[in-house]
Formats: structure tokens, C-alpha cells, sequence
């Protein structure tokens, strides 16, 4: 992901008169142990006749050295250079182990070799001070370095100072103020001082506008620039020179671009010379532009680009309005932590505090930017097995109609506030929200917590256990019981009013619960008081005799939405009465009535609660089947709290699904936050929604991509599906239109590179959304039947394509869910909940960058335009093995895109295939190229599918792990004219084909990267390195090549991972090398050296080449170098 940058820097002196130069020396070349890769440099000299000698002086450095033969009356230097601004970690060194820490001593011989460097020229009383209070106390000499270089820089503040020359350190310190070269030479000094080797640096300071703005401190520079500056390097022995710079208080890294570095300023100064002496004007300029940018997922286009991409979005938006197919676009989402990627709630655990932390603050900047007068809901989510609570699940809920679902955002409480109220408000709020919903205050129950239950359980313990004492991070029964045993368990844990709707009356009612005990005592738990209320004590009741309330049908209509703030304000004026006015008189009923002989049910089982926990109310909300009646009940939930000025948490049900509210869910997955985003309607509404919730995201100090130890940058892990569906049930275009659904299967199926450009790392037939072609060999065929029985166009049967489709798009175990094409909440026949007319693709990564997240789903808004009016209609492919060996390569899956991208435009939608260069460049990372003669070799990484392994037993019972210690990479070469030279690996030849353009050839290469306690084939070890090897065949000699390490190949293993993807991408390049070949002739395989003796010369007859394998007949495009060909 380089960014190739060039520099213009010009130095001109204009003269009143012709005047003699004495010969110039122009230090202006970059120094040849600069890390930043300079790809061209050039130094114009006016005027034109002169003489120009290269030189080096002692210490390495280029020297222009100038001699002008005429008197001139302009002098010019101007300097042109191109650079690759590759990231370099300044903190990826190693040291001696007699230098790890400082203080140490440099050995006998370095101190020789060092003595220019650790002379000490300057010394004085602030020299002194200053260098008094420095630590010198034993610690990690980069500890060491970064705390002085910082302090350094917080005590100088910066100046541009024009005037020749270099401060003395005691006039720095004391106006504490200087030039970068000032700065620069007296942390030279200080650490000579100290016993460090330093030398002062020249050099070109390169700062280029970032992609984002800085969550924490200074975004850096709002404009690219480039000057000349000064900075420091000490030696550390096995680091070398590591560069300081106390300007910025930062060691030196790609943008610092060193020209001289010498024991003294004076020999470093970028131009020296004399003239005679005259009048002089003196001019410079720095500039720096950009040439060109990889694709990166900080900035994956350009503004033209987006423009355009914008510009088709309106396109395929006019023409879904024009066929109307009435589509829209939610999905799911997903984010991590930018502060903490170590933690298990951030890797593979559900729950976490710090997660629920983010996402309560990613929750309320979401409800602020959608949702204004909507409500926030907390409610409980799934609830696995293994896992010892439930999730939760944050909700905002909102009018389509924009009327507010809550009025006054005050009255709902907030995370992380005590409010102060306990269970005397709990109960004055249960009693005036009685009083609001027309109901007696006497029907209002206290709950308990079961007080013989908890001293059964503190009875329990052993007696040497202290409770009150133990650490609460224990298992959460024990921090519970702790809580509970430390307060009261004699006052009231809240309070439930029974509730539920009259539909003849139109009113609330209620009645009284009478429980054996007396008392109504919760179920032991910790979880909200509504979700652990004792039902099964109150009066039994047949099944057959219960009143069920039946589901709403999504699909019938429904009226607007009204006012329900007015209606509850209506009914206060009306209380029911607990007692009839006669009760004595029991009056019978007609012998002639439905319900003679059936006993009436008047014990109600749903109740709103009120209880308060950690000092702030929380109403806890029943089921409801119609939306209708849950407005009015919260209506009359908040007129209590803004009449009791008690701010209050919404909790339990959600309101019953309906097209009249939109949702937006906040919920825990393992290792990742997951939002549930509500559905967009056109083009514009999606792209406004995608770029809000990254940039509230963001702020909110969660991320969308996460590193591996090795630098591998991947997306959170938590996928982003994609929902596709109508606004509501009865618009959907898949319930509609079936064959929209066969179109996009098909497309699908044909080209694989919509699968595997977009996917995340574990791919493959038992990951968590596997093609409908992986697996089981007989899908295609059952598949096929299906598509047989779907006709074509609109149906009036809504339930056909489910029924056709909903048993073979599973995975091997038939799970529907683990699909990519799923359809769950299609038309599900378990619920009116599962038949939302949705498709959900499970296929897809999540996109770094909200962009492109958006030309994904502009992609798919594409296609369904286009099958939309021209259905899609083929025989499947068997792609049999080749699915996994030529599309496992970034050249193949780009080649598919390409016939994907040329066929939608001419299909009319000008998409361009550069658009999806962000996607190759994320999913297929280059890692390195090398060119030998005409031959260029490159090599990407490459998809690997991952195998589940058998069952074992773990600590937490029976586990199956995955295999992830197989890796695939691309090998692609250019510039191969004739078979003369073959490509070899590990001294196997690479089974390279042809790519269609000349001289062009790829292949994969499959490897074992690390050994794990269990994988497949266990005695197999690792392949790392890898080399690679031009062969000359003629000669029998490699010619060059390269060579790629799995891990460090300095021998460090990394205990977190990268911090950031500068630090990434650092760590990915550190394990390429562009050498590293074989050298000498090639070594004949060991079965063919067994030969030798038994040849008239005594050894095999010339140089070799690694001879031809079999083609592996399941991966022709691979070398597998587990794999041997030939006999078993």
C-alpha cells in the first residue's frame, strides 16, 4: 500500500554581478543506508558549464563536488527525487544482550570504531542541570531513548531561525527555544554526555496529509509538505544507527529521508562553498506531490471516482423505481475495539463490560443522528448454550411517520448514572403509572428475592469462604449471591403491576396475584425482575383453557399510528374498581352461553414491572401482540416519569415487529459489537446511513478491521451481512419475484470471485457461510430440480420459494442460518417473526472503510437490477476441486470480476473494475516483488480454506478447533519468453500456467506455516522460509529470487498484536525479502544423487534443474509442497 511521492527541492543564490564560486561540495543525495526506498534521483546544477565529480567522504555519505571554470551570476541546485513511502517501525531493531539495557558499555573494538561519535565538544552549567536530572537508573534502553528524546522536545519549543550556523547547547537551553539543527545537535551532545555514540543528521522531513483524523493528540499536518531538517542518530549495537528526532519528540521513520550524517554539523551542512564577495538574494522552494497511490482501506478512491460511483447509484436507483421492485438494504455490521484487541471479549468471548460500554455510547450516538424522539430500549438477547448469562440487546425504536415514540429524551436514563432512587420511588412510580393506566394501585404486587434460597446457598459455602471478602470477578452466582447477602433481602426488589388488554372494554385490566407463600418471591437470578417473575405459582390453569393471543400477520394492513400521549391522558380520569359492588352475589351464567361449563380465566400472566438497580429505575415492558396498545402503555410510562421528574430505563419486550417503526439493534457477538442497521429505501438514504454509523463508530473508539500477530489485516471477524428485502413483507422482490432469487444463486454459483473477493479468512465448506456448491456433491443436482419447479415473473404464492429453497440452502449439518444465501426470515413457516420476505448474504467481510462497504452494496443493488429485468437463467457449474485451487488466487478472482464488471456494462451500468482494487488489495495483500533481468516475480497472499478437525475434549467440554496452519500464496511471474528459466520453490518447481498474456504465468503455493497441538497430517512440518528461485535451466543455476518468512525472520515473536496498521504493515513487509536465492547449481533431488555412482564419471552428468512433477490431478494450479506426486 505505497504511496510514491516526488520531491522538488531548489537552492538559488542570485548575484548583483558576475563573481568567481570556489569548487561547491552539495551533500544532497540521499545516504545509502536511508530506509525509505528511493526509486530515482536527479541534481540540476546551473548554470550548465561546470564539472561535477562524485564522491564519498569518510563516513559514507554522497558528495556532489562542483567546480564552475567562469565567473556566474546565478547559482542553482535543485533536486528531483522520487520515493516509495513504504512504513517503516522505527522500533523493529535488535540489540546485543549487553546492551538491552542502559547503562552499558560499548566493547573495545566499537569503541575504537566509535570515537568520532563520542566526543564531547560542548559543556556547561545547564548542560549539566539538564543532564542531572535525567534517569540514569537501569532500564530498557528504548524506554530510555523515548523518554529523553521526549523531554527534550517538551523542554525546547521549535523556531525557524535563517541565520547560518549551529547554537551553541547553552544558548539553546537557556532560551529554550531553536531550530531543528540546534535541537538536533544537542541531543547529539547530551547523549555523548551519557556514553552514547551520536552523530548529527541532514536530511529531507517528509509529512503527508493522513487519511483520518487522530482520535487521540495531533492529526499531524492538514497539507503535504517536505523541508530540509536536522535530527539525531545513536547506535545501539545490533540496532545501529537508530534516528531521534527532538523536534517532534519521535524516532525518525519513512518520512525522515537522511542526506549526511557526520560526527559534527559542519560536515554535514547540504551546501559549502565561497565567492567573491557581492551582493546576493537568496531563493529556495520544497514541494511534494503525489504520483501515484496504491488502494488502501483508509482512502479506497478518489474524489472523481466517488463521484462517479455516486452517479450510478442514482442510475440503478431510477431504474428500481421504474420496474418497481420496491428493495431495500439492510445489514449487520460489525466492530471492534480500537483500544483492546487483546482481551477475550474482543477475540472470541460474547460479553465483556468494556464492550458493553462501547456499545451503550455507540447506541446513543446512533439515536442521536437517526432516531429523535425515538426510544431506547434495553432488552435481553440470545442466550446460547455454554454461556453462563444471557447477551444483551440495545434497541432504539423510532415512527416511520416521524412522530416521537418518547418526547422528552431526558426522562431516560443513562448508562453509568446513579440516580439515587431505590424501592420507595419504585414504588411510588408503580403506583402513578397504575393511576395512568385507569388501573387500582391495589392490584400493584412487591416481589422479593427468595430470602431462604440465598441463606440456603451462604449455608452452603465452606467455612473458611468469607463472601463478603471474595474477589467479584468470580463466577457470576457467587458475585451475586455477595451482592444480595451484603443488602436487605427483606425490602422489595420491585414491583409488578398484572397487566393486559381488554378488547371488548378497550381498556387495561389487571387482578390480584395470591401466591402459597404469602409473598411473592422471585426466581433466584440476577437478570430483570419481569424475566424471573414466579407464573408458575399462580393459579394453574388448562392449556386448553388459557386465552392465547395470536401473532399479527406481517402482511395484513395496518392503519396510521395516532396519538397516544392524548388517549392515555384521557382514560386517567377512570380507575377500576378491585371489588364488585355486590360480591355476595355470584350470578350465574346463560345456560345457552359459548362458555358454559368452562371455567373464565381472570389470572392474568403478563405484568409490567418496576424495580430499581444501581440507583436508577427500570420498567420492565410485557409482550404485546398489537403495536398499537404497546404505544399507549409506554405513553403512559413516560407521562409518569416527566410527572414524577424520574428519569427511567426501558427493559423486556420489544415492541411486536411492525413496518410502522424502524428499529436499530446494538447487540454482543463473540469477539465483535454487532449493529443491526435498519433498512435504507434508495441509494442516497444508504449512503447517508453507511457513512454516519463508521464515523459515529469511530468516535465512539470502535474499529472495522483488526490485525493478526504477523501483520495480516483482516476485518473485524464478525462479517457484515447484507439484508435484502421490501419495505414491508408484502413488497419484498424475492416473495414477489422467485426467479430474482434463482438469478442471483446462479450468477453466484457461475462466478466464485463474488464469493471469495468479499469473504473473511475462514472460508470453505464448514465455515459460517458456505457456497451452495461446497460440500455436498449432490446440491447442484437437487438444486437444479428446484429451479425446475420456480416459474417465472411474479406468483401469488409467497410461500413457493421458501418451500422450494429452504432445505438445500444449508450447510453440511443443515443448519439454514450457515448459509450464504440465507433465507430464515424469507417465509419461515415457525413464526410471522421469520416471514419477513428477507435474504440475507452471510458471505460478506466487513469492509474497512464505509465507501466500500457502499460500492458492495452497489454492486448487489446492480445485479438485481439487471436480473430484475433479465432474469439470469443457466445450467450450474461443476467446479468440482477447481473451486478451491484457481479461485483460492487473487489473478483468477480478479479475472472473474472482470467478466462480472464487463458484462454489467453492457448490460448498461458503467461499473468499473478499478472500483473493486480496494477488495484485491485488502483480501489479497502484495507482498513483495523481485525483478532479474527481464523477469519480475511477484507474490500475493492467497485464500486457504480452513478444515474442521474431529472432536476433543477441553475445559469446557467437547471442542472442535479449525485447522489454520495451511497457507496459500500466488506466485505470479512476467517477462518468461521460452522455457529457459523455471520458478522454483523450496527446490520444487512451481507448476506455473499460462495467464493469457504473453510472458505471463501463475500459480499457487500451499504451505505449512506454523505447527499447531493438533492439525492435519501432524508429522509434517514447517516450510518456512520460502525461497524462490529463477532457474536458469541451461545452466543449472538460480539467477536470483526471493525469500518469505512466516514469522520474523530476525527471530521475534510478537506477545500483542500490531497497534495500529502502520504498525501492521510494518510487520508484513519486515518478512520479505527481495534476495535471498539459492545460490550455486541446483542440488539434483536426493533420489537422483543415489544414481550417481553408479555413472562412468562418478557423478550426475551437468548442472541440473528441479525436475518436472506430476501434476497433482485435484490442484493442477498449486504446489503443495505437503504433497509428493508418484507412488505412495
Amino acid at each position: 500500500m505505497a504511496i510514491r511521492i516526488a520531491i522538488n527541492h531548489k537552492t538559488e543564490y542570485l548575484f548583483d554581478r558576475p563573481v568567481s564560486v570556489s569548487p561547491h561540495v552539495v551533500r544532497l543525495r540521499p545516504a545509502p543506508h536511508t530506509r525509505t526506498p528511493i526509486e530515482s534521483y536527479s541534481l540540476k546544477v546551473l548554470p550548465e558549464k561546470h564539472f561535477i565529480n562524485w564522491q564519498q567522504d569518510p563516513f559514507g555519505n554522497f558528495l556532489a563536488r562542483l567546480v564552475f571554470p567562469e565567473p556566474v551570476e546565478t547559482l542553482s541546485f535543485e533536486v528531483d527525487l522520487v520515493a516509495d513511502i513504504v512504513t517503516i517501525n522505527p522500533f523493529d531493531f535488535f540489540v546485543e544482550k549487553y546492551a538491552a539495557h542502559y547503562p552499558f558499555r560499548y566493547t573495545p573494538q566499537l569503541l575504537k570504531e566509535l570515537a568520532p561519535y563520542l566526543e564531547v565538544t560542548e559543556d556547561g552549567p545547564r548542560l549539566r542541570a539538564w543532564l542531572s536530572q535525567v534517569d540514569r537508573s537501569r532500564q530498557e534502553i528504548n524506554n530510555f531513548l523515548v523518554d529523553l528524546n521526549k523531554q527534550l522536545e517538551s523542554d525546547i519549543d521549535y523556531t525557524i531561525r535563517m541565520q547560518p550556523g549551529i547554537q551553541g547547547c547553552e544558548e539553546t537551553l537557556e532560551k529554550a527555544l531553536g531550530s531543528c539543527r540546534d535541537t538536533g545537535w544537542l541531543l547529539v551532545q547530551i547523549l555523548r554526555h551519557l556514553g552514547l555514540a551520536a552523530r548529527f543528521v541532514s536530511g529531507y522531513l517528509l509529512q503527508l496529509t493522513p487519511d483520518e483524523k487522530s482520535l487521540d493528540g495531533p492529526s499531524g499536518t492538514d497539507h503535504d509538505f517536505t523541508d530540509l531538517h536536522a535530527w539525531a542518530e545513536v547506535y545501539v549495537p545490533g540496532a545501529g544507527w537508530l534516528g531521534l528526532d527532538p523536534t517532534s519528540g519521535l524516532f525518525a521513520g519513512e518520512g525522515h529521508i537522511p542526506l549526511a550524517c557526520t560526527p559534527h554539523p559542519v560536515s554535514a551542512a547540504p551546501i559549502t562553498g565561497a565567492t567573491d564577495k557581492c551582493e546576493v538574494e537568496f531563493r529556495f522552494s520544497n514541494t511534494v506531490r503525489r504520483i501515484h497511490e496504491d488502494p488502501r482501506v483508509t482512502k479506497p478512491y478518489t474524489d472523481g471516482q466517488w463521484q462517479m460511483i455516486q452517479a450510478l447509484g442514482n442510475q440503478v436507483d431510477a431504474d428500481l423505481e421504474a420496474g418497481d421492485v420496491r428493495l431495500t438494504l439492510g445489514g449487520e455490521p460489525t466492530f471492534v475495539s480500537i483500544d483492546d484487541m487483546e482481551s477475550a471479549q474482543w477475540n472470541d468471548a460474547a460479553l465483556g463490560d468494556h464492550k458493553r460500554q462501547l456499545a451503550g455510547d455507540l447506541l446513543l450516538r446512533l439515536w442521536r443522528r437517526f432516531a429523535p424522539g425515538g426510544l431506547l430500549h434495553y432488552g435481553q438477547g440470545k442466550w446460547y448454550p455454554g454461556e453462563p448469562v444471557p447477551r444483551w440487546s440495545l434497541n432504539c425504536f423510532w415512527r416511520v411517520d416521524g412522530q416521537p415514540l418518547w418526547r422528552n429524551p431526558d426522562r431516560l436514563a443513562r448508562d453509568g448514572i446513579d440516580y439515587g432512587h431505590g424501592p420507595a420511588e419504585a414504588e411510588r412510580f408503580a403506583a402513578r403509572l397504575a393511576r395512568r393506566l385507569g388501573l387500582a394501585e391495589d392490584y400493584l404486587v412487591a416481589a422479593r428475592e427468595d430470602t431462604l434460597y440465598y441463606l440456603w446457598k451462604d449455608a452452603g459455602q465452606p467455612v473458611n469462604v468469607d463472601l463478603l471478602g471474595t474477589d467479584l470477578k468470580h463466577p457470576h452466582e457467587r458475585a451475586r449471591l455477595v451482592e444480595l447477602l451484603a443488602g436487605d433481602l427483606g425490602k422489595p426488589a420491585g414491583f409488578a403491576l398484572p397487566l393486559r388488554w381488554d378488547e371488548p372494554g378497550n381498556r387495561w385490566r389487571s387482578c390480584s396475584w395470591s401466591f402459597r407463600r404469602g409473598h411473592m418471591f422471585l426466581t433466584p437470578g440476577d437478570s430483570p425482575m419481569g424475566l424471573r417473575l414466579p407464573l408458575d405459582a399462580l393459579p394453574w390453569v388448562a392449556e386448553e383453557e388459557r386465552d392465547i393471543e395470536p401473532e399479527r400477520d406481517l402482511f395484513e394492513p395496518r392503519p396510521a399510528l395516532g396519538d397516544y400521549y392524548s388517549e392515555v391522558t384521557r382514560r386517567f380520569s377512570h380507575i377500576e374498581s378491585t371489588q364488585q359492588a355486590h360480591p355476595e352475589i355470584r350470578q350465574q351464567e346463560p345456560a345457552d352461553s359459548a362458555t358454559h361449563g368452562k371455567r373464565r380465566i381472570e389470572v392474568i400472566h403478563t405484568a409490567v414491572c418496576v424495580e430499581s438497580r444501581k440507583g436508577t429505575l427500570h420498567v420492565f415492558l410485557p409482550p404485546l401482540t398489537t403495536l398499537e396498545h404497546y404505544l399507549g402503555l409506554l405513553a403512559a410510562v413516560e407521562l409518569t416519569a416527566e410527572q414524577l421528574e424520574m428519569p427511567v430505563r426501558i427493559e423486556g419486550y420489544e415492541p411486536p415487529r411492525d413496518w410502522r417503526i424502524r428499529k436499530l439493534a446494538v447487540t454482543p457477538d463473540p469477539g465483535v459489537i454487532e449493529v443491526n442497521i435498519h433498512p435504507a429505501h434508495n441509494w442516497q438514504e444508504l449512503a447517508g446511513l453507511t457513512e454516519t454509523l463508521y464515523a459515529e463508530a469511530r468516535l465512539a473508539r470502535l474499529a472495522t478491521e483488526k490485525f493478526m500477530l504477523d501483520g495480516r489485516h483482516t476485518g473485524t471477524g464478525g462479517g457484515n451481512h447484507v439484508t435484502l428485502g421490501g419495505a414491508t413483507p408484502s413488497d419484498s422482490p424475492f416473495l414477489r419475484r422467485p426467479d430474482l432469487l434463482r438469478s442471483l444463486l446462479t450468477y453466484w454459483q457461475h462466478h466464485p470471485g463474488l464469493s471469495t473477493l468479499f469473504s473473511g479468512m475462514f472460508i470453505g465448506p464448514t465455515s459460517q457461510a458456505p457456497r451452495v456448491d461446497e460440500a455436498r456433491d449432490e446440491s447442484l443436482y437437487e438444486l437444479e430440480i428446484a429451479f425446475q419447479q420456480m416459474p417465472a415473473g411474479e406468483v401469488a404464492e409467497p410461500w413457493l420459494v421458501d418451500r422450494l429453497l429452504r432445505n438445500l440452502l444449508v450447510d453440511v449439518t443443515g443448519n439454514t442460518h450457515r448459509a450464504e444465501f440465507c433465507i430464515d426470515k424469507l417465509y419461515s413457516p415457525d413464526s410471522s417473526t421469520g416471514r419477513l420476505g428477507l435474504v440475507e448474504f452471510r458471505a460478506f467481510e466487513m469492509p474497512p472503510h464505509a465507501r466500500m462497504s457502499l460500492v458492495q452494496m452497489l454492486l448487489l443493488r446492480t445485479l438485481i437490477a439487471r436480473f430484475w429485468n433479465r432474469p439470469y437463467r443457466h445450467r450450474l457449474v461443476r467446479w468440482g476441486t477447481e473451486l478451491h485451487d484457481r479461485f483460492m488466487l487473487p489473478h483468477y478472482v480478479w479475472s472473474d470480476m472482470r467478466d462480472v464488471v464487463c458484462e454489467l456494462q453492457r448490460a448498461g451500468y458503467p461499473f468499473q473494475l478499478d472500483w473493486l482494487a480496494p477488495f484485491l488489495e485488502f483480501r489479497f495483500p502484495h507482498y513483495g516483488s523481485v525483478s532479474v533481468q527481464d523477469i519480475r516475480m511477484d507474490l500475493n497472499a492467497a485464500l486457504e480454506p480452513w478444515h474442521v478437525l474431529g472432536e476433543e475434549m477441553s475445559s469446557q467440554g467437547t471442542a472442535r478447533f479449525v485447522d489454520s496452519s495451511v497457507e496459500r500464496m500466488q506466485v505470479r511471474v512476467s517477462g518468461l519468453k521460452d522455457e529457459r528459466f523455471v520458478v522454483a520453490c523450496n527446490g520444487r518447481r512451481v507448476p506455473l500456467r499460462g495467464t493469457g498474456t504473453h510472458g505471463e504465468y501463475v500459480a499457487g503455493v500451499r504451505f505449512r506455516a506454523w505447527q499447531p497441538p493438533s492439525a492435519l497430517h501432524p508429522t509434517i512440518g514447517v516450510h518456512s522460509p520460502l525461497v524462490f528461485d529463477i532457474i536458469d535451466t541451461w545452466n543449472g543455476c538460480s539467477i536470483g529470487g526471493c525469500t518469505y518468512h512466516v514469522s520474523h525472520p530476525g527471530g521475534r515473536h510478537y506477545d500483542v498484536f500490531p497497534l495500529n496498521a502502520f504498525e501492521a504493515e510494518s510487520r508484513r513487509v519486515s518478512r520479505f525479502w527481495n534476495h535471498g536465492h539459492t545460490g550455486g547449481a541446483i542440488r539434483p533431488p536426493p533420489e537422483y544423487a543415489e544414481l550417481a555412482r553408479f555413472l562412468p564419471e562418478g557423478h550426475l552428468p551437468g548442472p541440473m534443474a528441479p525436475p518436472p512433477e506430476e501434476i497433482n490431478p485435484e490442484y493442477p494450479g498449486t504446489l503443495d509442497l505437503r504433497y509428493r506426486s508418484g507412488c505412495a
